[in-house]
């Protein structure tokens, strides 16, 4: 799968290019807030690069265009979510692989909510910006994850459900409480969600998905 952007900066002691990752992450942050707030027709570089504290030809530096710079924040979402998943083989146990990416993708969604719903606002739009992506890397990384899914249920280590819809499942739940956290709020008159409402939720979320498929 393609990387746009490393996933976090560089820790320790100084490593060359280490500053200019650390510029390339203040852009990306900032980029995501401008988009989420303005959408991408109503963003503007200058707002970015003021408040990334960049000059604006910084910007332009890693990215050539407002879609380039766009294009990156959306993939980077894609990349931490799926980082658990990259290594996925037939010979690890469903249970563990399961609870750790349910886990990982609540976590995002209490610390990265803004990330999540730019994501989804682009989904719900066609994904008009991230249609090239999704058809050709994104496509074959899924395919190899259900093949792992499909090797579980021929050993016996989860029942003989359709891998596509667990994830599915997976993505839907998970996601959800970082898109529609408004709902959820008005439902259950709470007036924020907190660490332990994740933690709370991921659990179930898990007991649900790993009963599902019958794996405990």
């Amino acid at each position: 799968m393609a990387h746009l952007m490393t996933e976090s900066i560089l820790r320790g002691p100084y490593k060359p290019g280490r500053i200019r990752e650390q510029s390339r992450e203040l852009i990306l942050q900032a980029a995501e807030a401008e988009f989420a707030c303005h959408g991408f027709r109503g963003a503007t570089m200058q707002r970015i690069a003021e408040s990334a504290q960049v000059p604006k030809a910084n910007i332009h530096y890693y990215f050539s265009n407002k879609l380039g710079l766009y294009g990156a924040v959306l993939e980077n979402t894609l990349n931490l979510w799926d980082a658990i998943f990259n290594e996925l083989a037939s010979h690890d146990e469903p249970a563990d692989v399961l609870s750790c990416y349910i886990d990982a993708k609540m976590d995002f969604s209490r610390t990265h909510p803004t990330a999540s719903r730019l994501f989804a606002k682009e989904m719900i739009s066609g994904a008009p910006h991230l249609s090239a992506y999704l058809q050709q890397d994104y496509r074959l990384w899924f395919k190899q994850r259900m093949s792992i899914f499909e090797s579980w249920v021929a050993q016996g280590k989860m029942d003989d459900v359709e891998p596509a819809h667990v994830i599915f499942m997976i993505w839907a739940s998970t996601q959800y409480y970082a898109d529609f956290e408004p709902q959820i709020l008005i439902a259950t008159q709470t007036p924020t969600l907190t660490e332990q409402s994740f933690t709370s939720a991921a659990d179930s979320i898990k007991h649900i998905i790993l009963k599902g498929c019958g794996i405990c």
